[in-house]
């Protein structure tokens, strides 16, 4: 298990909106977020999500190519040994995986949720965040529903 979580902001604003963003907190206890990715999220955040401030500079470099919640949350997960970066954006998971950061997505945290027993199915919270703006493909979703043995 890893030892820090790192979230980009796309995560807590898909389960933010389908009023599911405690399920981070039961599967990992504490997030760790950026000062960016908070202003992005726009919302106030659970005592269980902790502002922590960047001590290195990598972010810049990311920051030519990546928004600065992704440059910044791939920085803070950088400077962890032992992280996982939830982040959605293909761009910003290669950079991760470039950098040797763990990366999983938010139908990653899904999987990891019915594996862990917090959650039965993924059918409904699917249904849910098809409701939403969230972009994800059919392919995708086949794939999450087949690594959970629900297609």
């Amino acid at each position: 298990m890893p030892t820090v979580i790192v979230s980009d902001t796309s995560c807590l604003i898909l389960f933010y909106k389908i009023r599911e963003l405690d399920l981070l907190k039961k599967l990992f206890g504490k997030i760790h977020i950026t000062d960016a990715v908070l202003k992005e999220f726009n919302q106030k955040v659970p005592d269980w999500i902790e502002v922590v401030e960047l001590t290195t500079e990598l972010q810049k470099g990311l920051s030519s190519y990546l928004d600065k919640g992704e440059a910044t949350a791939i920085s803070l997960a950088a400077e962890h040994e032992n992280s996982l970066l939830i982040i959605d954006e293909i761009k910003g998971r290669k950079a991760a995986k470039e950098l040797g950061i763990s990366v999983t997505g938010s139908l990653g945290v899904l999987v990891t949720a019915i594996n862990k027993g917090h959650i039965q199915t993924v059918k409904p919270l699917i249904g849910k965040i098809r409701k939403t703006s969230f972009r994800i493909s059919e392919e995708l979703i086949e794939q999450v529903l087949d690594k959970v043995n629900e297609s």
